[in-house]
């Protein structure tokens, strides 16, 4: 792995797995309502064909979705999907294939929407990373034809991947259900990389990430996080006088250069504390700290728990999983 290669490093630090968990074929009217997620969860839609309006109850904004568009909730936030007419939606009708996925329709007749919706599941504490570096939405097109060509290729292939889904979705085949979850996992690397590829990429990770002159301190950050990277060092690698460095990563982040590392190697140490054959001090040691106490004090201010206090919680929870039914 090349340090240009952020997502890479990105995925391999927070273990994050995706499921398909409804596919919608609506006639207008019809509405679907969200409940807030839980942390450790982030809600998705494809929308294959027709048009779908997303709209935030709590900051009341709503945006139109097309077929193609993909859209990513990583705050988990309630919303509401509908079609955008005002009227009352017709009725449902569920049914549960063999795969795990419910299949929901309607039997009007007014314009048609064809939609898959999922969640992508965070292993804990890794959703505080998502939720401070991530918008709380995140929408790319599957499939654009304008743009450049790495834009282009994004979404070229996003829009194979939903091909395949769409396809999966269609049957009740064996092993359809390990397969969309499978390609649900693949969806969210892809979306990143699309989002921070486009010249619209939002604030945050994905906006520096995307930045040609500020890339290269996001790759050598998350390539080799215990390293005792300096603003000097950050500034020379992305070309840049020091000050020029501080507030172009600041305007594009929102947070500054050593608030990301702290948080890159404070998620390293949680994964490192989970091995019951790991000291505390060796964990210190490992994401570049030489002070036990200030390894300490940094870990339960960004994770709101002691070391020791994630190491016993991280055990019952493997112990819960591990347990027989």
């Amino acid at each position: 792995m090349s340090e240009a290669d952020w997502l890479s490093h990105l995925l391999k630090m927070i273990t994050i797995t995706g499921q398909l968990e409804v596919r919608c074929a609506y006639g207008a009217p019809w509405r679907v309502a969200w409940a807030k997620s839980a942390a450790h969860e982030i809600p998705y839609h494809v929308v294959l064909k027709g048009r779908a309006v997303i709209e935030d109850p709590e900051t009341k904004t709503a945006r139109e979705l097309v077929g193609g568009d993909i859209v990513l909730l990583p705050h988990g936030a309630a919303h509401v999907l509908h079609d955008g007419s005002g009227r009352a939606p017709a009725p449902t009708h569920e049914s549960r294939g063999s795969a795990g996925w419910t299949l929901s329709q309607n039997d009007s007749r007014g314009e048609h929407l064809d939609m898959l919706c999922g969640r992508f599941f965070i292993e804990p504490p890794h959703d505080r990373l998502i939720r401070n570096y991530l918008p709380t939405n995140l929408v790319v097109r599957a499939l654009d034809g304008q743009g450049d060509a790495h834009v282009e290729a994004a979404s070229s292939h996003l829009a194979s991947l939903i091909g395949l889904m769409r396809m999966e979705s269609a049957g009740d085949k064996p092993g359809g259900g390990a397969i969309l979850n499978a390609l649900s996992s693949a969806l969210f690397a892809l979306v990143l990389r699309a989002a921070s590829e486009s010249a619209e990429a939002p604030e945050g990770l994905l906006a520096v990430a995307g930045h040609p002159r500020l890339a290269p301190a996001i790759g050598a950050m998350l390539a080799d996080p215990t390293r005792a990277w300096n603003l000097a060092d950050l500034a020379h690698l992305c070309g840049m006088s020091r000050a020029t460095f501080m507030r172009r990563f600041q305007d594009k982040l929102g947070r500054s250069a050593a608030d990301l590392l702290t948080d890159i190697r404070m998620s390293l140490a949680a994964n490192e504390l989970k091995k019951p054959a790991v000291s505390t001090e060796a964990v210190a040691e490992a994401v570049g700290y030489q002070s036990l106490s200030a390894f300490r004090r940094v870990f339960a201010d960004r994770m709101g728990m002691t070391p020791g206090q994630w190491r016993r919680l991280a055990r019952e929870g493997e112990q819960t999983r591990t347990a027989p039914n």
